[in-house]
């Protein structure tokens, strides 16, 4: 009598298929961070390299004008400097925009008329540049500045930034009390019609910073200027270092872990940590406090 001939077995059993799959799903969730990772530290690197194409373009800016721009423009004919009435309110990102390879832009711009009041502005105020933006932050081009007494108003769509200027450590709500006529002037580089000087710079330019990134998050930012109708209209444009990195809405903070990319005066870029002191930091932020011999931070 002839045995029966056993047939080959073909495919995988349920179980086998589930012990596969857990495998594959176990590389998977390890492979992962390590991509993330990988990314986020590409990202990285193109952020701190936007930085350093701001530094070169504020350093051709000082190189032209023997003084690198004012935080924001803001005059009157009458009073003299005047933050609320001011003729413009420009920030200093417009100044440079030539050096930053945008010279239409920069025409499309007229600098005798208030920044949110001309028509012709308007398209030019929401336009985004993409060298402004830390791709870490997440996808946003602009934003609405809303009337500081009525939230519900629009007065512009600004173009966003991720990179604010360093007022110094005074603290910037203090200037909506000046009185008509009095300049707005913080103790670092950018503040109201500023015209600092690498000379100016006593602290040493390799312990003093210049431009520092803030989340889209922490506070919405503009490269284009104050609107003194606008909630917070200063604190758009510059930044204090009276409160520690990814502590404080006017300050700096970076979606980056551990700190945050800072332009320093002599055009290097550096990553702060956000676990420096705040007696550093503030130091940091002044260019003439008599805090020298600060460059190791």
């Amino acid at each position: 009598m002839l045995s029966p001939v056993r047939s080959s077995r073909l495919g995988f059993t349920l179980i086998e298929m589930l012990v596969v799959i857990m495998l594959i799903s176990v590389l998977v969730s390890l492979l992962l961070p390590a991509v993330q990772q990988a990314r986020e530290a590409a990202r990285r690197t193109q952020c701190k390299n936007q930085l350093k194409q701001v530094g070169v373009a504020l350093h051709a800016y000082h190189d032209t004008h023997q003084c690198f721009p004012p935080g924001w423009v803001a005059a009157n004919p009458e009073t003299g400097p005047d933050l609320a009435g001011g003729s413009n309110g420009f920030g200093w990102c417009v100044q440079i925009l030539p050096q930053l390879g945008e010279p239409t832009l920069y025409g499309q711009l007229d600098f005798n008329q208030r920044l949110e009041v001309a028509p012709s502005h308007r398209q030019a105020l929401r336009t985004a540049l993409p060298v402004l933006q830390c791709p870490s932050d997440g996808d946003f081009s602009n934003w609405s500045m809303r009337k500081a007494q009525n939230n519900a108003q629009e007065i512009a769509v600004l173009g966003g930034t991720n990179y604010v200027g360093v007022f110094g450590q005074r603290v910037i709500a203090e200037c909506y009390s000046l009185p008509v006529g009095v300049a707005c002037d913080g103790d670092g580089v950018f503040f109201h019609n500023s015209r600092i000087t690498l000379e100016h710079v006593t602290d040493g330019a390799a312990s003093t910073l210049l431009v520092g990134e803030r989340r889209f998050s922490q506070l919405p930012s503009t490269w284009t200027g104050v609107i003194p109708t606008g909630a917070e209209p200063i604190e758009r444009v510059v930044g204090t270092t009276s409160g520690l990195v990814n502590k404080r809405g006017d300050g700096y903070g970076s979606s980056h872990v551990g700190g945050t990319h800072f332009i320093l005066c002599d055009g290097a870029v550096r990553f702060i940590s956000e676990n420096i002191t705040a007696e550093i930091f503030l130091a940091l932020g002044t260019i003439e406090g008599g805090e020298t011999g600060m460059s190791e931070f």
